[in-house]
């Protein structure tokens, strides 16, 4: 300071470079001098000799934290951890104060030059790893490969021997057909068809004639009731006239009499009133002899009609005993027809025996046979009402010994059906499992069902049996979500009528179908409710972020102990993402149809979606006015966000075929995080703010997120006051929508239907539990929905369980489609 007051400057000038005032000339001596008069070497040397870098404990820790990571554990204080960083760095002549670091000139260089050989240390070992990683996908890339090409091989191989194989089936049917037309020279099997032809055609008949005389006697019962009350209603018509016309009378006499003139000329008067009223009692009493005569005939009527109403009851139960013995008669063809496939098998063996014996074999098995099919009459319904049958059958009249002969195996096969009912159910009612993705208790219910023709019937109790094993098997496992299994097999069920061959079917199959959807109804809402129970209890975890320090979460992102504490922050989310993926393998173990599991967490992403943004609009009144506001924070809107991501990441592990459309469910609580960590707010428009960013809230959720917002991390403020006026302008000037809870959204079950199969139920079967139990029904879809997402499945060539493969009546499951 003493050279510079000894120059004495009076004004400030330029540094020059040259004395001859010319480019690309540099005196450093004269340059030298003239900083020096200047006085700004010595400002340099001052500020040298001072502390020219001042870092705040936060920025300091947040730039040199990577030089001592270690020494940030042990303490929370970011004072501490900076001294400790200096003393490891072995810096000298630097100062700690209060809320700063003091360096000396070039320390900050040091340190940066250490925090860059760590952090290129880092860099290279992120690339070893990053080198193994990709050297090890390439390993397995080339095995899998390796893999790949090998299967292929062997599905070839195992083609090329199905292809021989069919060929050989193919030549030994060919030899099957030869060997039926030889053993169809037996007649026994034609005489039971024709005996059988001929007891239905009388059978037939029989009932055409009962039919007949049932509907005359009810027309001329009509009738007759009809004359009856005619002529009933008129004499009750003519004794009120009667009584009206006798009551006229007497009043007029009565008058009469009191108008008349003296006692002398009353005489001849009381005569005459005398005479009419002995004539109009007479009439009287001749109506009311005549009405309790048409009494008795009322009476002789209503008995006569009880009498026929009686012999009508004789009719129907004469007609239902018909029925069921045409229904017997049709079980007896069957097994007929099965019983002429076993003799067809025999008849295989016997003529493979004949040809290794016989040398004329050869000339038996060319002989032409005529082509036998057992065939059932043709029933034709005559326009005047009549039944009659086809033009080549000729009715014939069977003795009554021969209908009670033919009765007694009618009996036994009753009780052959009956077993294999029994038997049927007892296997279904166990845990049959899958064969190649089908349920194989779905396939032996719909083959049997197909087999016995009891979707073709009018009467039949299996259904019921059936019905009922399923649904005391739900029950059993009512809180499991493996109780999906059963029901689809009801749904493979009720699209099972046309996969084969089309049958007519009847009410107990059309009642059949019904319960089933019923069921799967159910199944699918018990499915839907237990998930949300199961994940209600962490969405009101998810909705506020941990409070942590954040000295903490610096230190947590750079020690590999603390990770974890960051892994707690999202762990809620986590467990949902858990019980998620718990669900879909499940559901796809049990090969539950994706269209069915889509719709599923459709509904929960919908769910999931009401509740977090009702909770972040609509706290817990009992709060404080800051617990509210923390709900719309910026740090709360980061961990919501860090949450979705993981549902988001869910949905692409899950893939579009079994998530569905679930992650746009989320629209709402996404579009309002996205509001919530959007910097630069008071730039935002109104118009930017309802078009772009937040295009689906309304105008009140997003005046009610504008208003309890606030920045805990950053301090920055929310949109502008003009922002805020428009959307309370805008919310006034819709009065329709200016309700205390307009900003809350609706829960998804109010959006869906009751299914029209469990009203149709309650109506059809008041005894059911499952037409009642319609508490937890908002079902997304219908039946026609599941029938064209299904895709057709072959039912023939599924295993069969032990407990029916070892069983002669079920010989029909073994054969295998061609």
């Amino acid at each position: 300071m003493e050279t510079l007051s000894s120059t004495e400057p009076h004004y400030i000038r330029c540094v020059k470079p040259n004395n001859l005032l010319k480019p690309a000339i540099f005196e450093n001596t004269n340059v030298i001098q003239q900083l020096r008069c200047g006085g700004v070497l010595e400002a340099i040397r001052i500020s040298c000799a001072g502390y020219p870098t001042r870092k705040t404990f936060y920025e300091f820790v947040n730039r040199f934290g990577v030089l001592g990571p270690e020494l940030l554990e042990g303490s929370n204080d970011d004072k501490i951890a900076c001294q400790k960083i200096l003393e490891k760095m072995k810096l000298e002549n630097y100062q700690i104060g209060k809320t700063k670091v003091f360096l000396r000139a070039g320390q900050m260089a040091d340190l940066d030059a250490r925090r860059a050989e760590v952090l290129g240390k880092a860099a290279r070992i992120i690339q070893r790893l990053m080198r193994t990683y990709i050297a090890r996908k390439q390993f397995v890339l080339a095995r899998w490969r390796c893999h790949r090409d090998y299967s292929h091989y062997k599905n070839m191989q195992r083609a090329v021997l199905t292809y021989q194989c069919a060929w050989r089936q193919r030549l030994a049917r060919r030899e099957l057909r030869n060997l039926k037309m030889a053993a169809r020279e037996t007649g026994a099997l034609k005489e039971a068809k024709d005996k059988l032809e001929k007891r239905v055609e009388e059978l037939t008949w029989r009932l055409g004639l009962e039919k007949r005389l049932r509907t005359d006697l009810e027309e001329a019962k009509t009738q007759e009731i009809a004359k009856l009350q005619e002529t009933l209603h008129d004499l009750q018509l003519q004794v009120e006239e009667a009584k009206t016309m006798a009551t006229k009378e007497r009043e007029a006499a009565r008058k009469a009499i009191e108008e008349a003139p003296p006692v002398i000329k009353e005489t001849p008067v009381l005569v005459e009133d005398t005479e009419k009223v002995n004539s109009l009692t007479a009439e009287v009493d001749q109506l009311k002899a005549l009405l309790q005569t048409e009494r008795q005939a009322r009476e002789t009527a209503k008995k006569e009609h009880a009498e026929a109403e009686r012999r009508n009851e004789e009719l129907m139960k004469k007609f239902e005993g018909a029925e069921k013995k045409i229904e017997q008669l049709q079980d007896t063809a069957q097994r007929l027809e099965e019983k002429a496939t076993n003799m067809e098998s025999e008849n295989k063996v016997l003529r493979q025996q004949a040809v290794a014996i016989s040398p004329t074999a050869k000339a038996l098995a060319a002989y032409p046979k005529s082509p036998f099919q057992l065939r059932t009459p043709e029933i034709v319904n005559a326009p005047n009402g009549e039944v009659k049958s086809s033009p080549d059958v000729t009715p014939i009249s069977l003795n009554l010994k021969e209908l009670e002969a033919e009765e007694k195996p009618q009996k036994s096969l009753n009780e052959k059906q009956q077993e294999n009912q029994d038997l049927l159910i007892k296997c279904v009612s166990q845990d049959l499992g899958f064969s190649s993705g089908r349920a194989i208790a779905a396939c032996v219910i719909y083959r049997c069902l197909l087999h016995w023709r009891s979707f073709e019937v009018e009467r039949t109790g299996v259904f019921d049996r059936i019905i009922q094993t399923i649904g005391s098997a739900i029950e059993g496992i009512r809180a499991s979500p493996q109780s999906a299994a059963r029901p689809f097999l009801g749904s493979r069920l009720i699209g099972g009528l046309g996969d084969l061959r089309q049958v007519e079917a009847k009410y107990p199959a059309l009642l059949f179908k019904q319960q089933l959807t019923a069921f799967l109804e159910k199944i699918y809402g018990m499915i839907r409710d237990n998930l949300k129970k199961e994940i209600s209890p962490l969405l009101g975890l998810c909705i506020q972020a941990p409070r942590t320090s954040r000295a903490s979460l610096i230190k947590g992102s750079r020690s590999q102990a603390n990770a974890l504490a960051q892994q707690t922050l999202i762990a809620h989310w986590q467990s949902i993402v858990k019980i998620l993926t718990n669900y879909l393998n499940v559901l796809k173990a049990n090969y539950v149809p994706s269209f069915l599991i889509s719709k599923v967490f459709t509904q929960i992403f919908s769910f999931i979606n009401v509740q977090l943004f009702n909770r972040i609009l609509r706290y817990p009144v009992s709060c404080s006015l800051l617990l509210r506001r923390e709900c719309c924070s910026f740090s709360n809107g980061e961990y919501v966000k860090a949450g979705l991501a993981e549902l988001e990441q869910w949905c692409i592990y899950a893939t579009e075929e079994y998530a569905g459309s679930s992650w746009e469910e989320l629209k709402h609580i996404r579009q309002a995080v996205g509001f919530l960590v959007i910097h630069q707010k008071p730039k935002k428009t109104l118009k930017e703010i309802t078009n772009d960013l937040c295009p689906v809230l309304s105008i009140q959720q997003l005046y009610r997120i504008s208003t309890m917002y606030w920045d805990d991390k950053y301090g920055t403020h929310t949109v502008s006051s003009e922002v805020i006026s428009s959307m309370r302008i805008m919310m006034t000037e819709d009065s329709n929508n200016a309700v205390s809870s307009s900003f809350l959204l609706d829960d998804d079950s109010r959006l869906f239907r009751v299914p029209s199969s469990v009203i149709s139920l309650r109506q059809k079967c008041p005894w059911s539990n499952i037409a009642h139990d319609t508490s937890n029904h908002s079902i997304p879809f219908s039946v026609d929905d599941i029938s064209k997402s299904m895709t057709e499945i072959e039912v023939t060539d599924v295993d069969m369980p032990p407990l029916i493969r070892e069983n002669s009546g079920f010989t029909f499951l073994h054969q295998r489609k061609d």
